[in-house]
């Protein structure tokens, strides 16, 4: 089944690890294959991986982008996952990251991102912080 992408004047996205920017109209794109996909919105720079929830979010980034070189970005998210497990004490919220760990593990890293981004707002609601997926 392909994926139709509909992409905003100027919006960024990249597939395969290759940026590609859209011109100044909206523009629809249709991608037939599997391909490592991430929109804009959903790209974080190691920067804004600031927060425990954000480190653990980046590390899977890098792990759907770039699946060849996996290994490197491993042990960072272990690491992060296991310090966000240990502070928080929510079942919901541990079943929540019980749901990510176990998508990396099956290297289905795009998943590992959507369940991750509940992970993010939850930190953001509990911090006090601005979330927005959108």
């Amino acid at each position: 089944m392909a994926l139709k992408l509909s992409l905003r004047p100027e919006e960024k996205l990249v597939i395969n690890g290759a940026v590609i920017a859209n011109g100044d109209r909206r523009a629809n794109l249709i991608v037939h294959n599997k391909a490592s996909i991430l929109r804009e919105k959903d790209i974080m720079q190691q920067e804004e991986a600031n927060t425990p929830a954000r480190r653990i979010y980046f590390p899977i980034m890098l792990m759907y982008m770039d699946p060849a070189s996996s290994t490197q970005y491993y042990d960072e998210f272990v690491l992060r996952m296991t310090e966000f497990m240990g502070a928080v004490s929510t079942p919901e919220v541990l079943d929540m990251c019980v749901e990510v760990s176990k998508a990396v593990m099956d290297r289905n890293y795009y998943k590992a991102l959507v369940q991750c981004k509940k992970l993010l707002k939850f930190e953001a609601e509990r911090l006090n912080l601005s979330y927005s997926d959108e």
